[in-house]
């Protein structure tokens, strides 16, 4: 009875303690339950079907471009190294050696000359009958374009348009048939999407990469915000399409940012949205039609935004404002803060430009600017932002036009190109060679005096190194980004 007695208490004892690590276990159990319902399960899509039905319209882009022919001056035969520079290119340098320079007078467009590879991109094909998107930088001073279908058919390709600002460019082949990729909608990415990139890295056609969405609307100054992603892009993906799952365009692959030249994690695409807006003005009359108002602008710190009460650091803070402008016509003063253009908000400064851009020159529409701690409400009408020269049309000129005694090609300076360099005259060189070249002197130079006479255009340009004295060398004041030196070149006999 004793043992009986005394086991009977544990025997309750131990019972309790089961009672509680039972309901303690269901009790973790349970939470575990809800736990895992609560995380969802994840897993890699398969890209197969998407990669199927959307490779096809990717193409590969090659380009070339015209050099001269350097010849030995011992005649043909007698430079040890001819062989490679037929395959490294003419400027090649021997081990130990100097980089040679064309003879005087056999420069762009004088003695022979012979079509090198220039570079190689992706690009997608947007219509059956032809028509492809690309970037600029992919096609931008090529002499001849070629697209190579998936099939290896390989086609040569003119440009329709091409636009610098937005790095769009519009080319089309001689084909009907083909399957074009369809266009999606940009504004609908969210962060962590899976994306792919189909194109041609160092030449390797049709390869696929893939990745996710990582920022939207990544402003890097330049004219439209990015899309970033982690896809892997590496040259040669430039131009090639961005895809969704559904297999729909949402970007452009455009740029990458990297320290080595080759992926570093981060891609930039442009938004579909805003390369098509520019195809179809390309492809209706070769170039991008933009607004303008004439203003100087920069960011709103805290600091300021608190000195002069607007609410919050939000906004383009106006530096300068072009005499004449159509802003200077609205009444915009420096020191404004344009916080709304039309019926958008101006969050960041950079966001102006873009708003402005896209809307019709001769639009008029409310500009609301923060001034003296209360808002103003003006209205502006919107002036035309002049376009860039579309690649083809510079093309034609350079091919109807002879290089003068200088060996020089020249254009007039462009409005903006003048606005931003702060001159009022001058001409733009658009090809250099002979004499020039080997001075120094290069497309996109701005000539502003010939001596001791000042540049207007090209008729006064013309007649003034007409008049030059062959026998001796003549002085250029030459403006190169943002900077002018003087530049010795004599002109050939």
């Amino acid at each position: 009875m004793r043992s009986a007695s005394v086991d009977r208490p544990f025997k309750r004892f131990f019972v309790a303690v089961a009672t509680v690590c039972t309901f303690a276990f269901a009790g973790t159990a349970a939470q575990a339950q809800a736990q895992s319902a609560a995380v969802p399960v994840l897993s890699v899509p398969d890209f197969t079907e998407v990669v199927a039905k959307s490779e096809g319209s990717v193409v590969n882009i090659r380009t070339t471009e015209n050099v001269a022919m350097r010849s030995s001056p011992m005649g043909p035969g007698s430079d040890p190294y001819e062989m490679f520079r037929w395959f490294f290119g003419p400027d090649f340098a021997p081990p130990g050696g100097r980089q040679r320079n064309a003879p005087q007078g056999q420069g762009e467009g004088q003695g022979p000359q012979r079509e090198v590879p220039r570079g190689v991109g992706s690009g997608f094909i947007i219509s059956e009958d032809g028509y492809i998107l690309t970037n600029t930088h992919v096609i931008d001073g090529a002499n001849s374009i070629f697209v190579t279908l998936t099939d290896g058919k390989e086609h040569k390709a003119k440009i329709i348009g091409s636009d610098a600002r937005t790095d769009v460019a519009l080319i089309k082949i001689e084909a009907s048939g083909l399957k074009a990729l369809p266009i999606g909608d940009s504004k609908t990415l969210r962060k962590g999407q899976w994306v792919l990139a189909i194109g041609s890295p160092f030449g390797l056609e049709s390869t696929v990469t893939s990745g996710i969405v990582s920022a939207i609307n990544r402003d890097t100054g330049d004219y439209l915000p990015f899309i970033q992603t982690d896809v892997a892009v590496n040259p040669g993906n430039s131009g090639g399409p961005l895809l969704n799952l559904a297999g729909e365009v949402v970007g452009i692959n455009s740029q990458i940012v990297s320290q080595s030249g080759g992926f570093m994690g981060i891609s930039l695409a442009i938004p579909i949205d805003e390369a098509m807006r520019v195809a179809d003005q390309l492809k209706s009359t070769g170039k991008v039609t933009r607004g303008r108002i004439g203003v100087q602008i920069g960011p709103v710190s805290e600091e300021v935004a608190k000195a002069i009460g607007l609410p919050k650091a939000e906004g383009a803070m106006v530096s300068n404002v072009e005499p004449g402008g159509p802003a200077a016509e609205a009444g915009v003063m420096p020191g404004d803060v344009i916080t709304r253009f039309g019926s958008t908000p101006i969050a960041q400064w950079s966001d102006l430009p873009r708003v402005v851009g896209g809307v019709k020159p001769g639009t008029r529409e409310a500009l609301s600017v923060w001034r003296k701690g209360k808002e103003v409400t003006l209205r502006v009408k919107v002036g035309e932002f002049e376009a860039d020269t579309p690649a083809a049309a510079k093309e034609s000129k350079a091919e109807g036009t002879a290089a003068d005694a200088l060996g020089l090609k020249v254009a007039p300076v462009p409005a903006n190109v003048k606005e931003r360099e702060r001159i009022s005259d001058g001409v733009l060189v658009t090809a250099a060679s002979g004499p020039a070249a080997a001075s120094g002197i290069a497309e996109g130079d701005i000539i502003l005096t010939i001596n001791d006479t000042d540049v207007k255009d090209p008729a006064q340009f013309a007649k003034l190194v007409s008049g030059l004295d062959k026998s001796r060398a003549a002085a250029l004041l030459v403006q190169r980004g943002g900077q002018s030196q003087w530049v010795v070149v004599t002109p050939t006999k």
